[in-house]
């Protein structure tokens, strides 16, 4: 059973290329299978190209979407990022 949370991206320019390389890089770390959804898109959140390809802007819903061993710590660990780089809340 996935674990997941929703947020609204508040960053003035989105999820650009630098804080989706620190989101990829807080979500490779875990081994559970870890997706974002905006829209009708969905990506892994451990492709970059993926991440990006995405164009998701300010004011966006996102939801993060983890399963697996660590699902938990895994999407703790990416709401942290959201956070910690004014992204999302």
């Amino acid at each position: 059973m996935a674990v997941e949370k929703t947020f609204t991206v508040i960053s003035d320019s989105g999820i650009h290329a630098r804080p989706a390389t620190t989101l990829v890089q807080r979500a490779s770390q875990f081994s559970s299978e870890i997706n974002i959804v905006s829209g009708d898109k969905t990506a892994n959140l451990k492709s970059i190209m993926g991440v990006m390809a995405m164009g998701i802007g300010k004011g966006a819903q996102i939801t993060i979407s983890a399963e697996g061993s660590d699902e938990a710590d895994a999407l703790q660990g990416v709401e942290e990022v959201l956070k910690a780089e004014g992204l999302a809340e």
